[in-house]
Order: C-alpha cells, then structure tokens, then sequence
C-alpha cells in the first residue's frame, strides 16, 4: 500500500526542549504503521528561543525527514518588541514549504505549534499547491484570559491588545479554510464555534497529547540521571514538573496552607520533606523567575520548597517523576486548561495528589484511571475546603504505596492509539480537501 505523505509544521523541534512537539515526536514512531509518512518543517535551534536537548533526537526515528530553516534574530527582533517565532521565522518556513511542496508530493499539511502566526501558511499553500491542511490548537490563538483573570497582561495592555488584534484576524483567516481542527481541550472547540458560526461540531477532534511508553524505556535503557535532588539522601522528595504562573495560585495555595498546618500541629514525619517545583518559567536563561516559592513564602512553607524556574532536559524530567517519594500537581484556575502533562505523571506510577478545576477534561482522565488523589475547585472562595481536604486525604492519609492505576483506562491516552485516532482524522481531511477543492479560494 502506497503511504500518504504529510508536511509537518512543527517549529519548535527537537532538539529544542518545548512542550509544543509533543505531539508530533510521540507520533513520528507509530506514522508508518497508519499508513503515514512524515517530513517535518522546523526551525533550526540556533533561531529559537529555548533550551536545546539533544537527548530528545534520540526519540525521533532515524528515518524522519527534517527541513529546517532560519528565523530572523530575537535579538534584534526583540528591540521592536517582537519575539514570537512564529513571526520571526514566517518568510523563511514559507519559502522552504514552498520549495517542499513544488518538488515532491503530500497529501496534507499539519500545523502542531503554538507559534500561531505559521499556520496562515495553510491558506497559502492551500491556493497554490491545492493540499488541504489541518490544525493542532494547544492552546487558545485568541484568549481574553489575562484580561478576566489578571489584569495585567504580559507585555503591557497596549502590546497585548496589538497582539490581540492581530491574532483575531489570522485566526478567522486561517480557519476559514481548515480541513479540521485537532484541539488538546474540548473547551476550545466550543469557543472557537460560538465566535465563528459557520464551524460545525464535526470540523473538530479532541485530542490530547497522551504518554510515550517509549520515553519510559528510553530512561532506563540510557540510564538517564537526573541532578534535581539525591534520592538517597534520607529526604523525602516531592515534585512538580510543569510550567507555573499566576493561573496556578488557586489550586497550589491551598497545599502550602495544608503543610503549614500539618507541621504547626506537629507534623514531623515531614520535617525532612523538599518539595519540588521544576522548569516553572518558559523564559529562557535568566528571564525566567520563581512563581511558587513566593507562594511558599506568604504561607510560610518557603523553608521546604525549592524551585528551579529553567527548564531542564525532557528525559530528566521524567528520571524525576520516577526518583520522587509522591507527585504533587497543580492545576490552572482556567476550566478550559488541559495538562498534557498529567499523563507521564500518571505512567510514572507514584502517590500523586492533583489539584485541578473541576471543569477540566484532566479530572475525567484522573478518575478513569484512579491516580492518585484528587481534589478539585470551581473558585477562589473553595480555598479553606480544599486546604481541609488536602490535609485529611493526602497528608494525613497513608499515601506510601503507588496508586493501583486502571492501565485498560489509560490505554486511549498512549502515543500509539492516538497516532492512529490522529492519521484517521488525516485520511478524512484529504478526502473532505478532495471534495472540496472545486472552489476558488480567494484571499
């Protein structure tokens, strides 16, 4: 059988260490067996922004075909206040898709990235390569969350309101043509029809990145060690991988207001406890800044939180997850928030406490699968209840053995069965572009 071909633009590549290729580099292993073959448009890592891993090219297949371009400097990008690769990286992706396209077949281009401003490229190519195109939504393009929620959006109102703008018109633009939409949240699609009514609910596919068991293996066949913590020192060693933030407030506050409390009541078996919190900031080098340990701080607990707001190496991340004595991980405050990341969590097979919105599609997952413990809020106001509930089912519970997880209700999250759910959504995306190609699409 004749494999289709599909361009992959993914710009955050490995080896750069960034949470928006997860999804391709989970897939790449099982694309063949779809019926699928992958060449990946990317960035070169000079040009991005980020910390490089170059343990992470161990996880792509050697036979993966990788193009990759340049991007204009942040450097100097940055002193007319643009950073976004996205942006920076735009002529160049477009003119190296240009020649990919001209000189070989596909069948479909695949937009998985965060750097939203690449995928108006699917309109482009659309038009003059007639290949139909497909879209990943990691997160909201357009978000009014740091309005509701904060007050202060990054970069200033004026800035973020430019940017705003701008991405309200790309988005309407790009989506105008898609031949469907992979979303990681099942919040997104319904946002993204009540501001577009001419999406339908069977333009979109809730998919979310899941775990690669392959990871797992890699760690240990590697021998992959990791230098967060000694996990034979005689200290218990709790930990959080994960990004941190002010949407993060609500559901950690209330587990520092446990311990404070646990320990003021004399709690000694957690004299010797080191909570971890670990790449907290995307901010690269010395940009990136502490946001629990601050947290830490106003509820008293600072003596027993460290943080390290860098990002380290992915496969050390997991040798973490593995060395620690119990997971602790917070959730956002925004319902439409789904943590990719609570699938290696639940893999690495620890006593986990999680703290999320009870709207998040996370909760669903964490109950089929019973990891851990759960507690979950709606608002601020559920604070002195969730401190209650954490301190009477997570510290004061006997947590010590690791969770007896469902692995039949995990099974739908592995990379292998989503990269089939995924290629099936390609298959009917290139017969719905057959279909609909007749038009003339205009700009």
């Amino acid at each position: 059988m004749t494999q289709r071909h599909v361009l992959i633009v993914s710009p955050h590549f490995p080896p750069i260490n960034a949470p928006d290729h997860q999804r391709v580099r989970m897939s790449l292993p099982y694309f063949a067996k779809c019926g699928w073959r992958a060449t990946v448009l990317a960035v070169s890592p000079e040009y991005v922004e980020g910390k490089q891993d170059s343990m992470l090219l161990r996880t792509v297949p050697t036979t993966t075909r990788v193009i990759r371009t340049r991007a204009l400097p942040a450097k100097r990008t940055r002193r007319l206040g643009v950073g976004n690769l996205g942006l920076r990286a735009l002529p160049f992706l477009s003119r190296a898709g240009d020649r990919a396209l001209s000189s070989e077949h596909f069948d479909l281009v695949f937009f998985s990235t965060t750097a939203f401003p690449v995928m108006v490229l699917g309109r482009r190519w659309l038009k003059r390569w007639r290949v139909p195109y497909v879209l990943d939504f990691q997160d909201p393009w357009l978000s009014d969350y740091h309005y509701q929620r904060t007050g202060s959006p990054p970069g200033g109102r004026f800035r973020y309101g430019l940017t705003q703008n701008l991405a309200r018109w790309l988005e309407h633009y790009t989506l105008k043509r898609a031949s469907h939409i992979i979303s990681v949240s099942p919040a997104y699609p319904k946002t993204l029809q009540q501001r577009y009514q001419w999406l339908s609910a069977d333009q979109f596919t809730v998919l979310p990145f899941g775990v690669a068991e392959n990871d797992f293996e890699l760690v240990k066949s590697l021998d992959v060690r990791q230098r967060v913590f000694d996990p034979q020192d005689g200290k218990r060693h709790w930990v959080y991988v994960g990004a941190g933030g002010a949407a993060m407030t609500t559901s950690i506050k209330p587990f520092f207001a446990a311990l404070r409390k646990v320990r003021s009541n004399g709690g000694r078996q957690f004299d010797n406890l080191v909570v971890h919190f670990v790449g907290t900031d995307y901010a690269a080098g010395d940009r990136a800044r502490e946001t629990f340990k601050p947290l830490a701080a106003e509820c008293g607990v600072a003596d027993v939180v460290e943080e390290i707001p860098n990002r380290i190496p992915y496969l050390e991340s997991l040798k973490c997850l593995i060395d620690a004595e119990a997971l602790v991980v917070p959730g956002s405050d925004d319902p439409g928030y789904t943590a990719s990341k609570i699938y290696p969590y639940i893999m690495a097979n620890k006593p986990m406490l999680a703290i999320f919105h009870e709207d998040s599609s996370v909760v669903d997952v964490l109950r089929a699968t019973k990891a851990g413990t759960l507690v979950t809020f709606k608002t601020k106001a559920d604070f002195a209840g969730m401190a209650r509930e954490i301190e009477t089912n997570w510290f004061k519970s006997e947590f010590q053995q690791p969770p007896g997880i469902d692995r039949k209700a995990l099974e739908p999250y592995l990379a292998r069965e989503l990269t089939r759910r995924q290629c099936a959504i390609f298959d009917r995306a290139i017969n719905k572009g057959a279909f609909n190609l007749s038009f003339k699409d205009s700009r």
